[in-house]
């Protein structure tokens, strides 16, 4: 019973679920009816909203198209804004505000470029036609104010402010050279040159450095080269060329050197020197400064430019070292080649530095060629020294023994030669030399050889024998002493100096010999066997003879050689001395031997006339260049 209630149950609720999927899949059925029904009438709306839908899009485009065209429109209308301001700046010119001025150019350049690249615009060539012609007259005008700025800032420089840009031991004395002299470099106040500090001058204020610089990137992308090319060349190089013809820099040919008298051609080489330091160091130097500064960024328009400014300047200073280098030699130009030399071998980093570009080989090598030049010359001038000396014709005789000029003239040049040994080992290494200094040694050694030559040549000019030996003693002993208290002596030796030190002991033992031999023989009586004479031997008569030969022969000896000269004191008294030490103790012992003789007749101080004592008196006025007219003492 249960059972079945339980089935009935169960199959009741089958058949309500039965009835119920039955009812849903038709509402189903009905739901996808209607559904369908819809479907249809969208496609319908679809199809008929479709024009619609075109004519939105061709409407939305269509604003697209006018939005880009006003677009374009106001980006035309500025560019013709800004065409119109950067007329009315060109039209005032650059002297108002040339910053705005350069920007109106740049505008234009940007404008014609514009218009370039939009063909389509009608307008647009006469567009870019109109800016060609403001960009013209901007260009020209833009070269006028180039041109007027570095005009009105280019002024010569005055001397005394390069002066103060030299080193305080290169300026002009306190007397007012006009050049500041030769300030040689080999003196001891310029040994440090190489580390002197030169400051470099101002020759355009710095403030309108960048405003040449900007003026003249302009005329470049212009394409105007050539014509800022030439203002810059015309304008420096004339100012320039005035600053240093204020500093004194003249122009001279060979001819017009030959000419010269040598005082004042002496005087015109020191100036060039200094000259060529204040060029190349400072006004050679601030032009390469400026045109670097002004032209930077166009190097071979720059270096070409710093070329032609300075070539005519470097000509001018670098033809009047040719003139001398050239000009007929003689000894006294060895030390004024040798100080042209020594500065142009200074300033040979300087010049290679300033004068480094392609553009200036020219100059540069001119220069290398002046230093080579001066060298060859010095040389040949050294070897027209060495000989001159030797044969060195003088005629004038020096009457009284004492240093000849031509020795004093040497000696004083070669010890000026040691004040340029550093320079004479350049000139010797110029020429291949290995050992300069053996070099230097061995030309003072010949100079030395070759005035010995002469002067022993000159010496034969004497009549009297003794004044022959005095004479070579005097220059032999002056040489030896004028090597000994200069560096000559540390290149001769010791052995040079010993040696020639005996040299004049030698003539000095010469002089006595041939001057005093004869007087001495007066005062020696000789029998004819080994041995003197008893005093009973002789007469008095000989006696008497042998008193009056001394004394005339004395007398003649005393008036002579008073008037010979030993100049050097030491040396004069050295050798009277020498002669004391052999003359009086001979006339003490013939006096003592035969005096007596004498004393015992009729007036003996007709033959005695003299004591040892007047005799050392005499003789210390040997030697003292008296002359005819002096009184004796």
């Amino acid at each position: 019973m249960g059972v079945a209630q339980a089935m009935e149950a169960l199959t009741e609720r089958a058949s309500l679920m039965k009835k119920s999927l039955q009812k849903s899949q038709t509402i189903t059925d009905n739901m996808v009816g209607i559904l369908g029904s819809f479907d249809h009438r969208l496609s319908a709306l679809e199809t008929a909203m479709r024009p619609t839908q075109i004519r939105t899009h061709s409407i939305r485009r269509a604003h697209e198209n006018i939005d880009k065209a006003l677009k374009a429109a106001e980006v035309i209308l500025d560019q013709f804004e800004l065409t119109r301001k950067a007329e009315a700046k060109i039209l005032r010119g650059p002297h108002e505000d040339l910053e705005s001025y350069l920007e109106a150019i740049d505008q234009l350049r940007g404008t014609i470029k514009f218009f370039s690249n939009t063909k389509m615009f009608k307008t647009a060539t006469g567009v870019i036609s109109h800016a060609h012609n403001l960009l013209s007259k901007a260009l020209s005008k833009l070269e006028d104010e180039f041109r007027q700025i570095l005009q009105n800032y280019s002024k010569p420089m005055e001397p005394d402010r390069l002066f103060e840009c030299l080193p305080s031991n290169l300026r002009p004395s306190s007397e007012g050279e006009s050049g500041g002299g030769s300030a040689k470099s080999h003196d001891p106040h310029n040994k440090c040159l190489e580390n002197a500090i030169f400051t470099v001058p101002t020759v355009i204020p710095p403030r309108v450095l960048p405003l040449l610089h900007d003026l003249a990137q302009q005329m470049v992308q212009a394409g105007h080269q050539q014509q800022l090319f030439k203002t810059y060349r015309d304008t420096r190089a004339a100012v320039l060329e005035q600053s240093l013809r204020k500093l004194g820099v003249e122009r001279l040919s060979k001819d017009d050197v030959q000419r010269m008298q040598w005082e004042v051609l002496e005087a015109k080489i020191g100036n060039w020197i200094h000259y060529m330091r204040i060029s190349v160091k400072l006004l050679f130097a601030a032009e390469k400064k400026i045109c670097d500064q002004i032209l930077d960024g166009v190097e071979s328009l720059r270096d070409q430019c710093f070329a032609e400014v300075t070539a005519n300047s470097v000509a001018v200073l670098l033809s009047f070292g040719e003139a001398i280098a050239k000009s007929k030699r003689s000894p006294e130009k060895l030390f004024v080649l040798l100080d042209m030399y020594e500065i142009m071998r200074e300033l040979q980093p300087a010049i290679e530095l300033v004068f480094g570009s392609k553009p200036c080989t020219e100059m540069k090598e001119s220069a290398m060629n002046l230093t080579k030049r001066l060298a060859q010359t010095a040389q040949e001038t050294f070897a027209d020294f060495e000989e001159a000396v030797e044969k060195d014709a003088t005629k004038t005789a020096v009457m009284d023994g004492t240093v000849h000029p031509l020795t004093s003239y040497v000696i004083n040049y070669v010890k000026f030669l040691f004040d340029y040994q550093s320079t004479l080992r350049l000139l010797f290494q110029e020429f291949d030399s290995k050992d300069p200094d053996s070099e230097l040694g061995a030309v003072t050694t010949r100079i030395m050889h070759a005035l010995q030559n002469n002067l022993d040549g000159k010496s034969k000019q004497y009549k009297d024998a003794a004044l022959t030996q005095l004479f070579l003693m005097n220059n032999v002993h002056y040489i030896v002493r004028s090597v000994r208290r200069s560096e000559a002596k540390d290149l001769l030796g010791d052995d040079w100096v010993q040696i020639h030190r005996r040299i004049v002991q030698q003539h000095a033992n010469q002089y006595k010999r041939v001057s005093w031999a004869k007087i001495l023989q007066c005062l020696t009586v000789q029998s004819s066997g080994s041995g003197p004479v008893e005093n009973s031997n002789i007469s008095r008569a000989s006696v008497k003879d042998r008193f009056k030969t001394f004394n005339s022969q004395f007398e003649e000896l005393h008036q002579r050689q008073c008037q010979w000269t030993v100049p050097d004191s030491e040396l004069r008294e050295s050798l009277r001395l020498a002669v004391a030490e052999v003359l009086l103790p001979a006339f003490r012992s013939f006096l003592k031997r035969f005096g007596p003789m004498i004393e015992s007749g009729k007036n003996p101080q007709k033959y005695i006339r003299f004591s040892p004592e007047d005799l050392e008196r005499m003789l210390n006025e040997f030697f003292e260049g008296k002359t005819w007219s002096e009184p004796k003492r």
